[in-house]
């Protein structure tokens, strides 16, 4: 190697002078270009996520003729819900009914009113369940109720947007039963029609992120109860 060679290698570095040296980004700038990688990927899971959940919902239909079980169980939230379990009631689909979640100043005669049943029906064969404040609650008073009766079967009434976390919860607390959905549906939402109804779309939204929240719970130990049953069993007012 000539010095001219030797000393223009020293000037330019010994990266530059056996060529390896690459033009490297800052590591903020490297940092923040993988950041938004990952976010956009999240963003991606979780919006397509959401999709899914809002399909698989909308495509729900009420079934027409369900099995017979050994009881059924209805979750509080809506009125069309407790007239569809007191009709599987009066069919003959189950031998009692759980109304699960009914706000402590309701009781059965308002509740007898509110559904039209009879009142023979409500006082033989209706327990009200005034303890649980949220879904979780239902399972764990649910899971109280299917225990003390020794029941296998149970048919699942509530709405169809609720049936998922439902049964995710209910399925978690009821090990052993046979759980039959029976999800009701009041507003026609398949072929993408979700999309088009603000309110039905705020609705899917908020059940899809309070499912991925029960889905979290899966990896946590359950939650607590108190001892004792908390359900109003069936008898004459």
């Amino acid at each position: 190697m000539s010095h001219e060679t030797a000393d223009a290698d020293y000037l330019r570095g010994p990266e530059n002078a056996t060529g390896t040296n690459r033009s490297r980004k800052p590591f903020h700038v490297r940092f923040v270009s993988i950041l938004i990688v990952v976010v956009l990927s999240l963003a991606l899971v979780f919006f397509g996520g959401f999709a899914a959940f809002a399909t698989y919902v909308s495509r729900m239909t009420t079934p027409d003729n369900p099995p017979k079980a050994d009881a059924i169980i209805v979750l509080t939230g809506g009125q069309s819900r407790i007239d569809a379990a007191v009709d599987l009631l009066k069919s003959g689909k189950g031998a009692r009914l759980l109304i699960s979640g009914v706000h402590p100043a309701a009781g059965r005669k308002s509740l007898q009113a509110a559904t039209g049943g009879d009142k023979s029906l409500f006082s033989c064969c209706v327990d009200i369940d005034h303890a649980a404040l949220d879904t979780i609650g239902n399972a764990e008073e649910s899971a109280k109720w299917v225990r003390d009766h020794d029941y296998d079967q149970v048919i699942l009434v509530t709405n169809n947007y609720h049936m998922p976390r439902t049964m995710l919860e209910m399925s978690r607390l009821l090990e052993g039963a046979e759980l039959s959905p029976y999800p009701v549906v009041n507003s026609k939402l398949d072929n993408g029609e979700w999309l088009t109804k603000p309110e039905a779309l705020r609705v899917l939204f908020t059940e899809y992120n309070k499912y991925l929240f029960s889905l979290g719970r899966a990896v946590l130990p359950l939650r607590q109860t108190p001892d004792g049953l908390k359900i109003l069993a069936a008898s004459p007012d």
